[in-house]
């Protein structure tokens, strides 16, 4: 489960009430973009923004489902599409990659081009590339298939917040993200348990491919009913593309992903090492390429001088980061549970809603509670403790061996949740609290891209952290001692990078009251007063 992936701030605008045109939500991020639109405050009484609600939230929660969806199925699909573990990886590190480099894009093209059109043309296409998914015939069309949908799912659920704030009167807005915010809840739990289920099932002996089936229907009536009630809007006066600078992220990402994937299955070669370090080389054309863009028109990809806020950089750097400790975590996981232990689907499943529940709990009580009385503190007590927790996992694992059984990992994972509950709520608001209001929209989005990217970077160093230690021809016997050991060995890793995630939270502002608190004022700039930052 990758529960943070697409978690919006639970201190979502909803405080303030903003003009109608001052703002739209950025693309993933529960703050708004700085930019007019053309919508008009929606009617009170018109009953269609409920059921154009219902629509988006609907997409919304497809797609968090079916990003937790997948790990608890791998294993099906590894004995069923004979997937080799570094096609397993890209099934989920494809849609994270192709998702995070479209964010910023799928949120500028609804801006400039409408969001209701660019929310329908995602929506078909995730329910498009759904279905060829689940009728897949290999492996490697299985891939290209999840990075579609990862790309599609960026011109769709960018669209969400925007449509919602669109389509909604200032005072219902809190209601709303509310709504949203048990929507996301919903997603995360549900879709490790709905996919364990459609894969024990078997329906219609179709092992794992109900798992991605379920969504044509649900894509077929979002895409009708979505073309009836939703309101188009957009941002007349919306930055440009950069679609060199999405370009450059892509390549630069792929070029470090890929050898790390790949690389002990074909013996480490050489080109890879090479690839690893082109891609430093891209990534650094990058930033040159920014900073051209942004004196040429002002509109690029990232915007640089963002950096230059302490704050920001540093909570860039924990997103990131944490980002890869989730990815590392949730695949190996799952392959220890049904690789290893030989747990079906099902049992690997119920076992997560301890931690479910936990991360549930402690988001809640740390932004209404925690973070405003301790402050930063709170989140790094929540990396602490989650790494006690992934401690107390890894002496399970060692002590138990193959004999461990569920209930006797409802402590560590408890534990583990409730830390990470503590980061994942108020770590937004904490990033951006420092950053120029007026820029937070842009902020934002950086940190859901970044993230996700990190997820992405996290898949892929499972196949040297996980896979590294196992040998390349097992006998029966062997598989699950192999599969423990690598296992301990990855939460090692995990360990190292929340300790790393810890002392880079100091560099975090130690109260950040303007974003977690709330404010009276209205945190947006209204048009005619738009400050830039200065390069």
């Amino acid at each position: 489960m990758t529960s943070a992936e697409t978690t919006p701030s639970p201190t979502s605008p909803t405080s303030s009430t903003p003009s109608p045109t001052s703002s739209t939500p950025s693309p993933t991020g529960s703050t708004p973009r700085p930019t007019a639109t053309t919508a008009t405050e929606p009617a009170p009484g018109d009953r269609r923004r409920w059921f154009a609600l219902a629509i988006v939230m609907t997409a919304a929660f497809m797609d968090l489902v079916d990003v937790t969806i997948v790990n608890i199925a791998i294993p099906s699909i590894q004995r069923d599409a004979g997937a080799t573990f570094s096609q397993i990886q890209w099934i989920t590190a494809g849609y994270a990659l192709a998702f995070a480099a479209g964010l910023i894009t799928g949120g500028r093209l609804g801006d400039i081009h409408g969001r209701k059109r660019l929310f329908l043309i995602g929506i078909g296409g995730f329910t498009v590339a759904s279905a060829l998914c689940g009728f897949a015939a290999n492996p490697e069309m299985l891939v290209a298939s999840r990075i579609l949908q990862g790309a599609m799912a960026a011109l769709m659920v960018p669209q969400v917040l925007s449509i919602v704030h669109a389509t909604f009167p200032a005072h219902e807005r809190g209601k709303v993200f509310g709504l949203f915010g048990a929507v996301v809840g919903l997603g995360a739990v549900t879709g490790p348990l709905l996919g364990a289920l459609l894969t024990e099932w078997n329906l219609f002996g179709l092992e794992w491919r109900p798992i991605f089936l379920i969504n044509l229907p649900v894509g077929i009536a979002g895409l009708i009913l979505g073309s009836r009630y939703i309101t188009e809007s957009k941002a007349p006066r919306a930055l440009k593309l950069d679609l060199v600078g999405v370009a450059l992220v892509t390549l630069g990402l792929l070029m470090l992903l890929y050898p790390l994937t790949r690389g002990r299955e074909l013996g480490w070669p050489l080109w890879g090492y090479g690839s690893m370090a082109g891609a430093l080389i891209v990534l650094g054309a990058l930033v040159a390429y920014e900073k051209r863009k942004a004196a040429r028109d002002g509109s690029p990809l990232i915007e640089l001088p963002l950096f230059r806020v302490k704050s920001f950089a540093a909570g860039i750097a924990v997103q990131t980061v944490f980002g890869v400790a989730l990815g590392i975590f949730f695949l190996v996981w799952t392959l220890y549970m049904q690789f290893g232990l030989g747990w079906g689907p099902l049992k690997a499943g119920l076992t997560g809603i301890p931690f479910s529940i936990a991360v549930s709990t402690a988001a809640g009580l740390s932004v209404q509670k925690l973070v405003p009385r301790f402050g930063r503190g709170v989140l790094q007590a929540g990396a602490l403790v989650m790494a006690a927790g992934v401690l107390i996992y890894l002496w399970e694992a060692g002590r138990y061996g193959l004999a461990i059984a569920p209930w006797q990992m409802a402590l560590p994972l408890v534990v583990m949740g409730v830390g990470m509950g503590l980061i994942v709520a108020p770590l937004t608001d904490a990033i951006l609290s420092e950053v120029p209001r007026e820029h937070a929209g842009s902020a934002s989005g950086l940190i859901n891209t970044v993230q996700q990217m990190g997820n992405a970077l996290g898949l892929g160093l499972v196949s040297v952290v996980f896979f590294g230690s196992i040998a390349d021809h097992l006998r029966p016997e062997q598989v699950g001692p192999a599969f423990v050991d690598a296992f301990q060995n990855a939460l090692g890793w995990v360990v190292a990078v929340m300790c790393a995630i810890f002392l880079l939270m100091f560099a975090l502002p130690g109260r950040p009251a303007q974003h977690i608190e709330g404010a009276a004022d209205d945190p947006r700039p209204t048009p005619e007063k738009q400050p830039e930052l200065v390069a």
